[in-house]
């Protein structure tokens, strides 16, 4: 597996695991025993960054990866996030990044763990009621006490990753990138260049839709998968949508590649800071992705890949209203 860079000279895999599926967010959780062993898996196959949050299940996600990766601690990265308030139910109530509370997740999120340090904390989205100098204080405070590697921002403004850098440095930024989210490219690359920030792309591969895995006839009708609320998984969007598809499969038999692969391909070509982190619940979709990270796309390739999108009219918005609401935008944008 091939290496990269992030902000910090934090080096991790070309490509990561977003392990958040495996217990929440896209159906039915996957049976605990084939989780720990897709986990296990990556590592073997040379993954070492592994993204988690307390939110996720809440709780069971970090248990899981926590288990998983206990007997490779020494050889890999453990991402988690904090953010939310969640109560005594496990429902999410609103956000909180108080200091405090901060410090309250960290402790407990180690233990779920089975760790000492985390090695990039993320505030998990932006509280508007907390100064982000006052969270990267936080952060900082437990850097200093090594319970904390890196700092670590998801879905905030360029706004406020200046005021989080100037408290304490920024690593990594992570941010909703892929061929059908391309909004990063223009609101974030130019901080991350500017200030030696690396991004890690979630939902690279368009919550599945584009490793050509959904048929047309596929329904999101579960209550415990959040693509039953995101418009472009309407049928009538996923028909529409379905000519990029059609497209990545066109061009990844040339290239003797899958549709997930090129995605993750362009993604790697975009700047030499960006990993994505695509999800996995089965080995095989470990099969599909990782060689993503040796698939070498030329200029022409690159050239191909953006006519093509130019010309195509995406419907539906890429996330329901509620997720969309809670990223962290300049006025600006």
């Amino acid at each position: 597996m091939k290496t990269r860079i992030l902000g910090e000279g934090l080096e991790t895999s070309a490509i990561g695991l977003g392990c958040m599926g495996l217990s929440f967010g896209l159906g039915p959780a996957t049976d605990r025993t084939e989780a720990l062993a897709v986990i296990r898996s990556a590592v073997e196959r040379g993954v070492t960054l592994f993204d988690t949050a307390e939110g996720y299940g809440p709780y069971v996600n970090e248990e899981l990866v926590g288990e998983a990766l206990q007997p490779f601690r020494d050889d890999v990265l453990v991402a988690t996030k904090f953010g939310f308030d969640i109560d005594g139910k496990g429902e999410t109530v609103g956000l909180n990044s108080r200091p405090g509370h901060i410090r309250e997740v960290v402790d407990a999120s180690l233990r779920r763990l089975r760790t000492d340090h985390i090695d990039v904390l993320y505030q998990h989205r932006v509280d508007p009621n907390v100064p982000m100098e006052d969270v990267a204080g936080a952060v900082k405070e437990l850097i200093a006490e090594g319970k904390v590697r890196h700092l670590g921002l998801s879905e905030a403004s360029e706004t406020s990753i200046r005021r989080a850098h100037a408290v304490q440095p920024v690593a990594v930024i992570q941010d909703h990138y892929s061929l059908w989210m391309r909004e990063p490219e223009t609101k974030k690359f130019g901080v991350c260049e500017e200030l030696g920030i690396g991004l890690v792309a979630w939902g690279p591969l368009g919550q599945g839709f584009l490793t050509g895995g959904i048929t047309r006839d596929m329904r999101f009708d579960n209550p415990d998968d959040l693509r039953t609320d995101f418009p472009r998984f309407t049928p009538e969007a996923l028909e529409a949508n379905f000519a990029l598809v059609d497209f990545l499969k066109r061009f990844g038999a040339d290239k003797n590649a899958s549709p997930a692969q090129i995605a993750l391909a362009w993604l790697l070509a975009q700047k030499p800071w960006v990993v994505p982190i695509p999800g996995g619940t089965r080995i095989a979709h470990l099969d599909d992705n990782l060689p993503a990270a040796d698939l070498e796309l030329t200029a022409d390739d690159l050239r191909r890949i953006d006519e093509a999108l130019a010309a195509l009219d995406l419907v539906g918005e890429p996330l329901s209203a509620g997720l969309d609401a809670a990223i962290d935008r300049d006025s600006d944008s």
